[in-house]
């Protein structure tokens, strides 16, 4: 007598990030892919001015909170067994962090958990896992956010090894990208930052030359929906789409060619996202040469999958389930 499958269970996660806070509302269940049932995502730059300050502005703050309220509600409408609600580099990062946890607790009606650079890597992990094509075993992979970058090399049969960097599309626009479109030199010193600090976090890792380079977030997924044009997002045609260096390098001189307001439109690029996708394209550009990659297989499941996944499993079991 076989036993009964077991039923899936609904959970609700949210990643407040740097410069995009994203909801996700799903069914899971053991051994099925994850349901989607609701999905919502807003670029916001709660981290805007924090690399300077090292504090969230009030401004940005309630950008945050009405967001959070206005998703509280969806929450409260799909009777989730439980809700995870994360923070990434720019909380980290900020000295008045504890007022910002207070606010969104009062007002929002939401715990906030601070992770850290390598707890971040591992949820990621966990969300890229989970929709990876068939025959993808050992990855190298890249989550460029707003004011950090992770890499994380995972390979059967051993621990995964993460490391974070603090450069990201953001931090990288308020330290050096001042003009509008950016300078060659001021790409320069961009490309020369990206170059050491890759250099540096990839050379304790191990050999990943083997290993598939995946990249995930919003960096990656705008760029692979602006090589193939989308009118409007679609998830299954960026999802596994392979894009390729050249591609980039095309995407990022048209990018660096035009100023802020000329990106407007452009076939692919999310709104208000123009003023930091230059930004995304020169680290994924520059990673990509430093560590010789061609190819990047794009994931459109990261963070906010991965919240969920740890939320409904404790991750590490749904990571040996898969490799078995």
């Amino acid at each position: 007598m076989t036993a009964p499958p077991h039923p899936a269970r609904r959970f609700a996660g949210i990643d407040i990030g740097t410069l995009t806070c994203r909801l996700l509302i799903a069914d899971l269940a053991p051994g099925h892919p994850l349901t989607e049932l609701q999905s919502d995502r807003r670029i916001l730059r709660l981290g805007e001015g924090v690399d300077q300050t090292k504090r969230l502005s009030p401004a940005a703050m309630d950008r945050v909170i009405a967001c959070l309220q206005e998703w509280r509600n969806v929450i409260n409408s799909y009777h989730v067994e439980a809700t995870s609600v994360v923070a990434t580099s720019a909380v980290r990062d900020a000295a008045n962090q504890d007022e910002f946890l207070e606010r969104v607790k009062r007002e929002a009606g939401f715990e906030v958990e601070i992770i850290t650079g390598g707890e971040e890597a591992r949820r990621t992990l966990l969300g890229i896992r989970s929709g990876l094509p068939a025959g993808v075993t050992d990855i190298l992979a890249l989550d460029i956010g707003g004011g950090s970058t992770e890499f994380i090399l995972d390979r059967c049969g051993q621990k995964p090894i993460s490391r974070s960097i603090d450069i990201g599309v953001v931090r990288l626009c308020e330290r050096l990208l001042h003009h509008d479109p950016p300078t060659d030199e001021e790409v320069r010193q961009a490309r020369e930052w990206v170059t050491r600090e890759t250099k540096t976090t990839v050379a304790g890792m191990g050999d990943y030359r083997q290993a598939t380079f995946v990249g995930t977030a919003g960096t990656v997924t705008s760029l692979a929906a602006m090589a193939q044009k989308l009118p409007t997002y679609e998830s299954a045609r960026i999802h596994n789409y392979v894009l390729r260096l050249e591609t980039i390098r095309e995407l990022e001189h048209t990018l660096l060619s035009r100023a802020k307001a000329e990106r407007v439109g452009l076939s692919g690029l999310e709104k208000n996202r123009e003023e930091v996708i230059a930004a995304g394209a020169i680290i994924i550009r520059t990673v990509m040469e430093t560590l010789g990659q061609r190819e990047c297989l794009v994931s459109d499941m990261g963070l906010r999958e991965g919240v969920l996944i740890d939320l409904a499993f404790h991750g590490h079991c749904i990571l040996t389930e898969r490799r078995e």
